[in-house]
């Protein structure tokens, strides 16, 4: 697969999507959209590719759009699509949340604007301690797009969203650990190693279960507890026919690690 700007590397499982715009921050410009979206896809459909992980090339993640190309007007970005065409953009956020795989962001540098809410919307978040997360939309006139009102009052609550959107402040890694934005930080030269062995926690678990708790989450916020019983119960019948729950067991009894086929 040969893209401009993003790389796709598949090892023992996981499928890395590499943001490749080193020079610009990995600025969202051009067709680069459509090409992370394309390289999630190959992601979400590999059915060697248990976990995804999505992370940025040299010293950033993602510095959001790219303010040079929107300036010179020569930005092929989707933002005066009519209301009933969907952006490229969020169908990379919708697909990463209807995928059953965990989507890991592995955050190297500042991730700001939609390279922010980008990693917002992942499942999780590790970050490098020279990572920064800045909501700057506000300050270049803009809206937050790419999920961001609906990603961060979850994570971080309403106050903390409204001020961190209101002002389009810069946080560092140590605050958004704080705060919840980040499952955890690394030392700058450890993230590479820390985001696989952070990943390879979820290649033990069976996937047909964890694509169903993975969307019961989701809609932790939008059922009450009566629902959430119902899904359990759903979702328990659904687990309890698979060729994995046998295998589980039996490697439970037999004192050895399980090899899940998501079957």
């Amino acid at each position: 697969m040969n893209w401009e700007f993003v790389l796709f590397h598949k090892e023992n499982g996981i499928g890395t999507i590499t943001l490749n715009r080193p020079d610009s921050l990995n600025a969202l410009a051009g067709g680069m959209r459509q090409e992370i979206l394309a390289a999630l896809e190959a992601g979400v459909t590999d059915r060697e590719v248990r976990v995804i992980v999505i992370t940025g090339a040299g010293k950033a993640f993602c510095a959001g759009g790219d303010v040079k190309e929107f300036v010179s007007g020569e930005t092929r970005a989707e933002a005066n699509l009519p209301m009933d065409q969907r952006p490229t953009r969020d169908k990379i956020v919708l697909l990463i949340q209807a995928t059953g795989k965990p989507v890991i962001a592995s955050v190297n540098g500042v991730a700001a604007g939609g390279g922010c809410n980008l990693a917002l919307a992942c499942d999780m978040r590790i970050a490098s301690e020279r990572a920064r997360f800045g909501e700057v939309f506000v300050r270049r006139g803009l809206h937050p797009d790419w999920g961001g009102i609906w990603f961060l009052p979850r994570l971080v609550g309403y106050a903390k969203a409204a001020e961190l959107i209101f002002s389009g402040e810069v946080i560092d890694a140590q605050e958004a650990l704080r705060i919840g934005l980040v499952n955890k930080v690394v030392p700058h030269e450890e993230l590479p190693m820390a985001t696989k062995e952070f990943a390879m926690k979820f290649m033990k678990s069976a996937p047909i279960p964890l694509a169903l708790a993975k969307k019961a989450l989701q809609n932790h916020s939008r059922i009450d507890l009566a629902q959430a019983l119902d899904h359990e119960r759903f979702a328990q019948a659904i687990c309890w026919n698979t060729e994995d729950r046998v295998e589980g067991m039996k490697s439970f009894v037999e004192k050895r690690e399980p090899v899940f086929k998501g079957q």
